[in-house]
């Protein structure tokens, strides 16, 4: 079965649903296992690459695994499973809710503002002003769009594929590849600074990951923001953004709504603009929402094609 329910499953949960709560989330309970590697080693970077090879592929074995046994009970349970995988593999409601309720307030409520970014940004808010508060929350939007979404979206889709053409069943494999995907920039998310050792290789890992997903991302929100130049305009502030990936979603942000979005002391994309207002920081939020349902759009569509492609071998 070519997995096209299982992207209709995740969409429709992710509208529905948004996101289960912290304590019930898998990602939450694999960061568990992420944690006790958060310490002191005398050897941190073998122990990170252990870590980096060994946590992904073990969450990829056990999804695999789920969405076989879902499948011998019922026809229909593994595409429901494989689907709740891949909606347990992104984030997109929640965190543009949380972006938009920042923009929101920034301008009335400041210090709702400062409360509200932490759960977008890990950055130091409290010297921040309503414009800076405004483009965090943009960027934090953005970047989401690349790695809570397009980035396990795609490796279930690219998975999917290879799975297909190399006669393999399609489900546990594209599933494990969301998985996989997931794993690895939860490993990044929570090792990956300059001040650990221990995270340097899951964060190298996670860059070469994300390279592909961080130019989606842009390239569809280029299109959600209707505007196909803003990818062009992007590459004049990338060698700026330490991030050899992130500055694709957040500089066609800057470009397609015209503003300044900056980390200050760190990347300042469109310099020559102001920083964002309510209406626009609010308009490149729901922008990326635009560029999320399309991202579950187009996937859905590179999956039909793929049953189409496969059928004729």
């Amino acid at each position: 079965m070519i997995p096209v329910v299982p992207v209709l499953v995740a969409g429709a949960l992710e509208t529905l649903v948004g996101e289960p709560p912290t304590r019930y989330h898998p990602v939450a309970w694999f960061g568990r296992l992420v944690a006790p590697l958060d310490r002191e080693w005398r050897r941190p970077l073998l122990v990170g690459a252990l870590g980096a090879l060994a946590l992904p592929l073990w969450a990829a074995v056990a999804v695999a695994l789920a969405v076989v046994a879902a499948g011998s009970l019922s026809p229909l349970a593994a595409p429901a499973v494989a689907g709740l995988v891949l909606f347990l593999s992104t984030s997109l409601r929640r965190l543009l809710a949380a972006a938009d309720s920042v923009a929101a307030n920034a301008g009335s409520d400041i210090d709702a503002a400062r409360d509200g970014l932490l759960a977008l940004a890990g950055r130091d808010a409290s010297a921040l002003s309503s414009g800076q508060l405004r483009s965090a929350a943009v960027e934090s939007a953005a970047e989401n769009l690349a790695d809570g979404l397009l980035a396990p979206l795609s490796a279930f889709v690219l998975a999917a594929a290879v799975a297909a053409l190399a006669g393999a069943p399609p489900l546990p494999v594209a599933a494990a590849g969301a998985a996989w995907v997931k794993g690895v920039n939860t490993l990044d998310s929570m090792l990956g600074y300059p001040d650990k050792r221990v995270g340097t290789p899951a964060a190298r890992l996670d860059d070469a990951v994300m390279w592909l997903p961080a130019r989606l991302s842009a390239l569809v929100l280029a299109v959600a923001l209707a505007d196909p130049r803003s990818l062009a305009r992007t590459r004049e502030w990338l060698d700026g953004v330490p991030s050899p990936n992130s500055g694709w979603p957040m500089g066609v942000a800057a470009a397609g709504l015209d503003v300044r979005l900056e980390k200050p002391g760190v990347y300042v994309l469109n310099p020559g603009a102001a920083l964002p207002d309510e209406t626009a920081a609010r308009r490149g939020v729901r922008a990326v929402g635009v560029a999320g349902v399309t991202s579950y759009a187009v996937a859905g569509l590179a999956l039909v094609a793929l049953g189409e492609v496969s059928a004729w071998f």
